[in-house]
């Protein structure tokens, strides 16, 4: 049997071998050491979760406390802080007053106004000042005369009473004459102000000092609420605190809930303002009445809400808030209060048994990982090999680790670029030949051709000075020359593709070397309506390149993007340094682009869309560029250009 196993194991591949022999080690001590755990959980958990239930009530019950001591204390210090600084602004109008008082007293006493005058100035200046949106600024004599009033001025109000039945106007006068006449007093009394519609008394701030030299009591008057009282903020964030209160959900359907002394709830979900103090539970006990009795303490009773079919017991905690005789109560159903332990109870249980499994699953999964993360270089490689082996040279085996397979690769790679050079030299040598035969055809027929189309254009050249420019025949000589020197053009172009010499590399100064060219393109007949842009890289390295060859190939790129654009454009080149060690050099204009469809065959010898073209220009200037180990490709939109991107290497390899 045991033979049987190990034998079928043997057949295995690696991963699944791996499976087999390391999963059974991993999950029976999980399964063994999960049932123990998980029994001990399961009795502590459910323990410590009741406790835990019973303090959390306990704690939303001091934490809603806090909150509530908190508001309150804040809008203590806040009025306190604002009360404060009304007072100071109020003391400063009555300060001010006074030096008015006094600047024209001063006057007065140079003699340059009266009296009256003095007076009547003072009464001009001090009406112009309000203080918030009704109080104002105003004096009286100490028979209770108002020397300045709004509304008032010249009426004698020493009986005044305010709504307590006060004669708060008399106070003033009593308390700012035993004081010194340098101390501002302060004032608080109800008062209802009918002009300005007011239905109920308001209280009202008075600052005041006494002015011996007029026998004036200067006073500057405020209402409360206009002044440090701010009722409509103090409600908005008093609805905000309530609203903070009853966002705090206390297990599903419990919540938090205020109520004052009387049983008035102040703060609740939805029945703010109800009095339940004769609330009963369903056993008609008067829970809230005990509730308003103890204060602070723990309450059970059953409870039915409408819709529901059965009581339910609840469980609350209440404490008291004294600042505002205030009870605060937390509730919580028990079924909800103690859900949390039973659930808790059978999800440990249920655990106990899924999460060994769960363990079990990722344990399988992590060692299938592990068996992949070895055998994936593997198969990779086998995939690769086949590849080579069906004659694929360049193809390589991604190196991802430093391992003993990382070096099998680096190895492997190494022995296909060797036979992948070996496979270009032969390449090479077989391209040399058909060249070199290439280049004695191209001598053969240059020779043979250029000697016939020399007499050809020497006796046109003759004739064309013999016949006169009206003559009809005058036309076809032309034709003759002009046909003549493209012969020999192209019999040029071809022994020039055939006989490209091996470059002679000298270090390259690839920026001075484009500016001549494109300075003496500037001045090329073909294109006198093309504008050429420089956008040339400084501190451009020197590459190791012919000089001559890449003149050739730039002045060739420069009149194809001429030749782009016959109604006139922009050329635009430039250079920069790519960051694997190669020069860049762009050529790109807005003519009129190359189809899709010529993309492919522009580097092909004879290949030309021009009338009048031979189709070696760009395969000479590939040719240059691959001698030189370079780039070359083109990009290209119909409409919108053509940008042609050479890419020098800074260091060549050495073959």
């Amino acid at each position: 049997m045991a033979r049987h196993l190990f034998s079928f194991i043997n057949k295995m591949k690696i991963r699944w071998k791996m499976l087999v022999v390391i999963l059974p080690l991993v999950v029976v001590p999980i399964f063994v050491l999960g049932g123990l755990i998980g029994y001990i959980a399961t009795e502590q958990a459910y323990q410590g979760i009741t406790a835990t239930s019973k303090a959390d009530l306990d704690h939303m019950a001091s934490f809603t406390l806090d909150l509530l001591d908190s508001h309150y204390r804040q809008f203590q210090v806040y009025r306190q802080d604002k009360k404060k600084i009304v007072q100071q602004e109020m003391r400063s109008l009555v300060d001010l007053a006074y030096t008015l008082i006094n600047e024209q007293q001063r006057q007065l006493n140079e003699g340059k106004i009266s009296l009256k005058a003095a007076q009547q100035a003072a009464r001009n200046s001090l009406k112009n000042v309000s203080i918030g949106s009704s109080g104002y600024l105003f004096a009286i004599d100490t028979d209770g005369m108002l020397q300045v009033h709004p509304a008032l001025e010249g009426k004698n109000v020493i009986d005044a009473q305010d709504k307590d039945g006060r004669f708060f106007i008399r106070e003033m006068i009593e308390q700012s004459l035993e004081v010194e006449p340098s101390e501002v007093s302060f004032t608080i009394y109800p008062w209802r102000n009918e002009e300005l519609g007011d239905k109920q008394p308001r209280e009202k701030i008075v600052a005041f000092r006494y002015c011996p030299r007029w026998d004036w009591v200067v006073a500057a008057g405020g209402y409360l609420d206009e002044t440090y009282e701010d009722p409509m903020f103090e409600q908005s964030a008093m609805k905000t605190l309530a609203q903070q209160i009853k966002s705090k959900k206390v297990g599903k359907t419990g919540y938090i809930f205020c109520m004052d002394s009387s049983g008035t709830l102040t703060i609740h979900p939805d029945a703010e303002g109800r009095n339940i103090s004769n609330a009963r539970d369903s056993e008609y006990r008067p829970f809230i009445a005990e509730m308003l009795e103890q204060k602070n303490g723990w309450i059970r009773y059953p409870w039915r809400n409408q819709g529901e079919s059965k009581e339910r017991m609840k469980i609350v905690r209440y404490r008291y808030f004294e600042p505002w005789d205030w009870i605060v109560a937390v509730g919580s159903y028990e079924e909800e209060f103690y859900q949390a332990a039973n659930e808790l109870k059978w999800r440990i249980a249920t655990h106990v048994f899924l999460l060994p499994l769960f363990i079990g699953l990722i344990s399988a999964a992590l060692v299938f990982l592990a068996a992949k993360v070895l055998t994936d270089p593997i198969h990779e490689m086998i995939t690769v090999i086949r590849r080579v082996k069906q004659g694929r040279l360049d193809e390589q085996v991604p190196v991802e680790t430093h391992d003993e397979l990382g070096e099998l690769a680096i190895a492997f790679n190494r022995m296909t670029r060797m036979l992948r050079k070996n496979k270009e030299m032969e390449a090479a040598l077989a391209q040399q030949g058909k060249m070199a035969s290439l280049g004695v055809l191209s001598s053969g027929v240059a020779h043979e051709i250029n000697n016939p189309l020399g007499v050809i254009l020497g006796y046109a050249g003759y004739l064309e000075k013999k016949i006169p420019e009206d003559d009809p025949n005058y036309t076809f000589i032309n034709e003759i020359k002009r046909e003549s020197k493209r012969c020999k053009k192209i019999v040029q172009d071809l022994l020039s593709y055939a006989r490209t010499p091996k470059p002679v590399l000298e270090t390259t100064d690839m920026n001075r070397l484009l500016r001549q060219i494109i300075d003496f393109a500037g001045n090329h007949t073909d294109l006198y309506h093309i504008k050429i842009v420089q956008e040339l890289s400084q501190h451009l390295p020197s590459v190791p390149a012919d000089g001559d060859q890449l003149r050739q190939v730039a002045i060739n790129l420069l009149l194809n993007a001429g030749a782009a654009m016959p109604d006139g454009g922009e050329i635009r080149v430039s250079t920069i340094l790519d960051e694997d060690h190669y020069i860049r050099i762009e050529v790109a204009d807005n003519g009129e682009g190359i189809p899709e469809e010529n993309l492919e065959k522009i580097f092909e010898p004879f290949f030309t869309t021009k009338a009048r073209g031979t189709g070696l220009g760009l395969a000479i200037t590939k040719q240059i560029i691959d001698m030189h180990q370079g780039e070359m490709y083109i990009d290209s939109q119909i409409g919108v250009g053509t940008t042609v991107v050479i890419r020098l290497p800074l260091v060549r390899e050495e073959y």
